[in-house]
This record gives C-alpha cells, structure tokens and sequence, in this order.
C-alpha cells in the first residue's frame, strides 16, 4: 500500500524533540561484603603494628609436690606483626560546560561522576584486602601496598600438596600449586583446625563457583521446596560442621576465584590512617577535578583466628 502524496512523515520531519529516559541504568556490582563486615579501627603511621600471643599447651602432667617451693614456669613473650599502608584513589574531572548544560539523568555530571567513582574505589579496597599480595613499605619512585589476607592466614588452611604457604605475616605471598575441586573434607578439616587453635571464622567469603560447590556437599544433598512444588531452594547458606562451627556464607564478586576464607570478623580490622574523603584539585583551566582517597591497611589481629582453602579449581 502506498503511502499518499504529499504526508508528512517523521523520517522528513525536521525539529521532533528526542525521546531520552531521564533515568541512567547501571547494574554494576558494588557490593563490598568483607569491607562491610570487618569493623574499623585508626592508623597513626605508616607503619601499622599489632601483637600476638599464645599460650602454652596444655599440660597432662602438671603436678606438683605437697609443700614444695613453686617453680618459675617460663613467661611467653608477644609476638609483634606490621602491615604497610596502601593509599588508592579515584578522580573525576569534568568541564564547566559540561557542568553547566542541561542532561538527562542527572542535575550534576560531577556529582553523578563522583558517585560512581566512590562506588569503583571501595570496590578496590575490597579486591585489595582479599588478594595474595605482600606488603611493601614504597619510597619515592615506588607506592606502598599493603599485604592482602591470604599472605597472613596460614596456619588453618588446606592448600595443594605442591603449593609453598606464605609464611603468615605478610611479608611474602602464597604460591599457588596444582588445582583442586572443593571438598567438604578441606572445609571440615581447616574448621577444625581453626578450632583446635582457639578459632570461631562465623563468615565464610567465597566467590561465586566456589559457593555453588557448596550445594554439593552431602549435608545438603536433599533439597527443599518449603511447601510450594513450584520453588526448589538448591543453595547452602550457612554451614554446620561437625564440631558445631556455624559460618554464614557469603558471596563475594572480589575476593579470589581459587579461595575460600573462613573469617572470624572480631580478629581482623580495617586500619585507616586517612579514612575516604573527596576534596577539590587545583584548578588548572576551563574543567574542575575531584579526588576521592583512602590511607589505609589490613590489620589480622591474630591469623590463627581465621582459615583459609586455597589452590582450588575454577571451573
């Protein structure tokens, strides 16, 4: 069918305002569920230390004489740990123009930049808490970083027979060796190491593919549909394990894909010397910049506390 002389269509039409949402969708990730969970506490150098101490073993013979003169049992003296500093930052640049025009979505293109910047910088943080990185003090020509959790947790850890642990305190980092599939069996066996040492992670950080081999696990090898034929529940949200070690998981698009942390959140802080604060940049000419910055470091107060499955299969 022909359309009839003369009509004046919308592919001829000069001036039709543009149909533009004035909403902006982003689904980015932005959860931080280990930064939110650990509590924070203050830095006041560069150079942030904490100690440790343990006692003795316990004793099955500690008997003693009756009226006998006591003896000097020997003092266990604290052991003294540091993590370095790490200073990340994020800035926004934006011009007057660009500042000044009308837009679709948002009243301020620097308060819209802004935004999504601090979002992206905690994301960061996060990474960086998580990550196998070693600790490193910087100068001049070289930044300084702060060592990740895995370079510190590990006495409780079940890790590959070719793998070479860090050694506990930061200053070095784990070698990854050949990967293996989750097992319950490396969950009940780094729980009950964390017990055997005093230990009680109640939060379990682990990515994704990690998680769904959860589901696999024998204890939850019947799945529930709580009364509705349609809804089949397949996820294991907290794990019992034989001792009575409840821990919550949770998933966590940062940490590492080969490893699972068993936290205790009491024995690990988050260290600011500079907590997150936006200030203006000098102004060079025609644009205004904003940076957001953080100073700051992980402190694991005592490693022992927590545990860690290491070298695991990704796929």
């Amino acid at each position: 069918m022909a359309l009839p002389s003369n009509t004046h269509t919308t592919f001829a039409s000069i001036g039709n305002r543009e149909d533009l949402s004035d909403i902006i969708y982003d689904i980015s990730p932005t959860e931080t569920p280990f930064l939110s969970a650990i509590p924070k506490t203050k830095a006041t150098g560069t150079k942030h230390e904490w100690q440790t101490h343990t006692l003795t073993a316990a004793s099955g013979t500690n008997f003693v004489l009756e009226g006998d003169d006591a003896t000097t049992d020997a003092a266990t003296v604290t052991t003294r740990l540091y993590n370095y500093r790490a200073i990340s930052d994020k800035v926004a640049r934006v011009t007057g123009t660009e500042e000044k025009i009308d837009k679709a979505g948002r009243a301020s293109e620097m308060a819209f930049q802004m935004e999504a910047r601090m979002k992206e910088l905690k994301r960061d943080v996060e990474t960086i808490l998580l990550q196998n990185n070693a600790s490193v003090a910087g100068n001049s020509t070289l930044a300084p970083e702060c060592a990740g959790l895995q370079a510190f947790v590990k006495t409780n850890t079940s890790i590959a027979s070719d793998a070479t642990a860090s050694a506990g305190n930061g200053t070095d980092e784990h070698t990854d060796g050949t990967a293996r599939a989750l097992q319950e069996s490396f969950v009940e066996s780094v729980l009950a190491s964390a017990w055997t040492n005093g230990g009680s992670p109640t939060l379990g950080i682990l990515n994704q593919f990690q998680k769904r081999k959860f589901a696999s696990f024998s204890g939850s090898s019947t799945k529930t549909s709580d009364g509705d034929k349609t809804k089949v529940v397949n996820s294991v949200d907290i794990y019992i394990d034989p001792l009575g070690n409840t821990v919550r998981l949770i998933p966590c698009r940062q940490v590492p894909t080969d490893v699972v942390f068993f936290v205790d959140p009491e024995y690990v802080k988050f260290a600011t010397l500079r907590d997150f604060k936006s200030h203006d940049l000098a102004k060079t000419g025609d644009s205004d910049r904003k940076q957001i910055l953080v100073e700051y470091t992980l402190e694991v107060c005592n490693e022992k506390a927590h545990a860690g499955i290491y070298d695991l299969a990704t796929s």
